[in-house]
C-alpha cells in the first residue's frame, strides 16, 4: 500500500518539461505499434483500473482530505469512488457493442454500393484534471479514452499535491508509463502540457483557463472537450414541493462545500417565497452539520486563495445592499483558520454584484426574485449558457417549456447534480459551460475517430460519368437526379 507523509505539500516532484515530451513521443510509439488493440486488453486495462484505485480506497480519502485541509471520507466515497466505479462496469458491459463496425445507410443512386461506420481510437489523449474532484475528474476521461483503445496523459492539479503524487505511484502499479503517464507540477507544467500534440485533449476547469488551454492546443490543431463551469441556476416553481427542494439544494449546494462545477450557484423563485426558502435552508443546513468548525463531514475551501476570493464576494456584495444570513453560531476565527464557510444566503441581490457576475464556487448562495416562469427564463438567457439547469415543481406545461426554452449543458428535474453521474446520458457544457460531451457510449466517441467507409460495387455504374463527357453522362446525370 502507498503511504502518505501529510506534513507533505507542494515540494520534490515537478515533471521536467523533456520527460513529458519523450512520454508522449514513447505513447505515440507505442500506439503505432499497435493502433488498434483488442477488446480483451481493453477490458483488462479496464478491471485493473478499477481493481487497483479500489485497492487505495483509504489512501485517496486521506490525500485528498490533507489537500483539501478536511473533506468526509463519505464525500470521497460517494462523489469520486462511487462514481468511477459504475463508470467502469458501464463501459465493461458495453464497449464491445461500441466498438462494432456499424451499418450505415447508403443513398438509392449509390447502390448497390454501403456504407460502413468504423470506430477507431485516436491515439493518445491528453487529460488535464481540476482540483474539486480529483480522482473523479481525472480517471473518468481515462476510462472513457481506455476503453476506445487510446493511450492517455494525466495532468493533475497543482492545488492538491498529495493526491496527485499518489494517483501517480498507483497508476504506475498497474500501467507502463506508455499506457498511461501522470505529469506532476504547477501552472508552468500546465501551460507546457496543453501545448503538446496530443490526439485529443480534454480540459476540466474554469471558463477563463479553459479559453486559454483552447487557444493554446489550437495552435497544433488539437481537437478539444472543454467541460467548464458558470452560474448554473435552479428554478423554484410555486407548484414544488418546497419541503424536498430546500433539503435537496442544500444537500448539492453544500457537497464539497459548494466546489463542484454543477453546484446550484443561483436560485430564482417567486418574491413571497424567498423569506420562507431562505430561512427553511438555514435551517436544514444547520441540521446537516450542526457545527461547521471541527466538523469533519465539512469540507474546507481548497486554498487561501480560494478562500478570500469568496470573502471578497461577500463583502461586495453586502457593500452594494444585499441582505446575508450565515447558518450555524460558530467562532469566525476557526472557520477562517480551518477555512470553512457555513452555508450562507444572500437576497436582494443585484446584477453589479460581483457574486452575480461570477461563478461562486462555494458555499454561498444568492436567491433573485422572479415573479413568473417566463421572467425567471428571460433571466437566463440574457446570461452566459450555464452547465447545468435545475427546475423544481409538479407543472408539466411549465417544465416542458423550460426544457424547450432554456439551454444548458445538462438539467436535472426535482434535484440537482444527479445527470452528471449517469452513464446513458452526454455530460457536457454548451457555449462557455464547455465544449464537446464525455460519459458513457459518448465519451467513447469523443476518444475514437468513427471513419466513414464506401464500399463500392463491381457493379457500380459510376464509369459513365467518367470524361470525357458525352450523351451518356447527359442520361446518367439525369437518372440520377430523378433518384435523388
Amino acid at each position: 500500500m502507498v503511504r502518505i507523509n501529510p506534513k507533505k505539500k507542494s515540494r520534490k516532484n515537478m515533471t521536467n518539461f523533456d520527460e513529458i515530451k519523450d512520454s508522449l513521443k514513447n505513447q505515440k510509439k507505442s500506439f503505432l505499434a499497435e493502433p488498434n488493440i483488442s477488446w480483451q486488453k481493453r477490458k483488462e486495462n479496464l478491471k485493473k483500473l478499477g481493481t487497483v484505485i479500489q485497492e487505495h480506497e483509504a489512501q485517496f480519502i486521506e490525500a485528498i482530505s490533507k489537500d483539501f485541509g478536511n473533506r468526509a471520507a463519505e464525500e470521497t466515497v460517494i462523489a469520486e469512488m462511487m462514481v468511477i466505479q459504475g463508470g467502469i462496469s458501464h463501459a465493461i458491459k458495453h464497449t464491445p457493442k461500441w466498438m462494432r463496425v456499424r451499418k450505415a445507410p447508403t443513398a438509392l443512386q449509390y447502390k448497390p454500393a454501403y456504407n460502413r461506420i468504423i470506430p477507431q481510437p485516436l491515439g493518445v489523449i491528453g487529460i488535464m484534471s481540476p482540483w474539486n474532484y480529483p480522482l473523479q475528474l481525472a480517471v473518468m476521461p481515462l476510462i472513457g479514452a481506455l476503453g476506445a483503445g487510446n493511450r492517455a496523459m494525466i495532468k493533475p492539479s497543482e492545488y492538491t499535491p498529495l493526491f496527485s503524487e499518489l494517483l501517480k505511484t498507483v497508476l504506475g502499479k498497474v500501467f507502463s508509463d506508455n499506457e498511461v503517464y501522470v505529469a506532476l507540477g504547477g501552472v508552468d507544467v500546465a501551460s507546457y502540457f496543453s501545448s503538446l500534440h496530443f490526439d485529443h485533449l480534454l480540459f476540466t476547469g474554469s471558463t477563463s483557463v479553459g479559453r486559454i488551454v483552447a487557444k493554446s492546443a489550437a495552435e497544433n490543431l488539437v481537437p478539444c472537450t472543454l467541460e467548464l463551469g458558470g452560474k448554473s441556476p435552479a428554478i423554484i416553481d410555486s407548484s414544488a414541493n418546497m419541503k424536498t427542494a430546500v433539503s435537496r439544494l442544500t444537500n448539492a449546494k453544500l457537497l464539497n462545500a459548494g466546489q463542484t462545477c454543477v453546484a446550484p450557484d443561483y436560485l430564482l423563485m417567486p418574491k413571497s417565497q424567498v423569506s420562507d426558502f431562505a430561512n427553511s435552508m438555514i435551517s436544514q443546513a444547520e441540521t446537516f452539520y450542526p457545527k461547521v468548525a471541527g466538523n469533519k463531514d465539512y469540507t474546507s475551501i481548497i486554498a487561501d486563495s480560494h478562500y478570500a476570493r469568496l470573502q471578497n464576494l461577500l463583502e461586495d456584495a453586502e457593500n452594494k445592499g444585499a441582505k446575508i444570513q450565515v447558518a450555524g453560531n460558530d467562532d469566525k476565527q476557526q472557520l477562517a483558520k480551518e477555512r470553512r464557510i457555513p452555508l450562507t444566503i444572500l437576497t436582494e441581490t443585484t446584477s453589479d454584484m460581483k457574486i452575480m457576475q461570477e461563478e461562486i464556487f462555494g458555499p454561498l448562495l444568492p436567491i433573485v426574485a422572479s415573479d413568473n416562469l417566463e421572467n425567471s427564463l428571460n433571466y437566463i438567457s440574457q446570461r452566459d449558457r450555464p452547465l447545468a439547469l435545475y427546475w423544481f415543481g409538479n407543472n408539466k406545461k411549465k417544465l416542458n417549456q423550460v426544457l424547450k426554452e432554456s439551454i444548458s449543458g445538462g438539467v436535472t428535474i426535482n434535484d440537482a447534480s444527479w445527470h452528471v453521474i449517469q452513464e446513458d446520458i452526454p455530460f457536457g457544457g454548451v457555449g462557455p459551460s464547455g465544449m464537446g460531451a464525455y460519459h458513457g457510449e459518448v465519451g467513447f466517441k469523443t476518444f475514437s475517430h468513427m471513419k466513414g467507409v464506401f464500399f463500392q460495387s463491381k457493379f457500380s455504374q459510376g464509369a459513365k460519368l467518367h470524361p470525357p463527357y458525352g450523351p451518356m453522362t447527359s442520361k446518367m446525370i439525369k437518372l440520377m437526379k430523378k433518384i435523388i
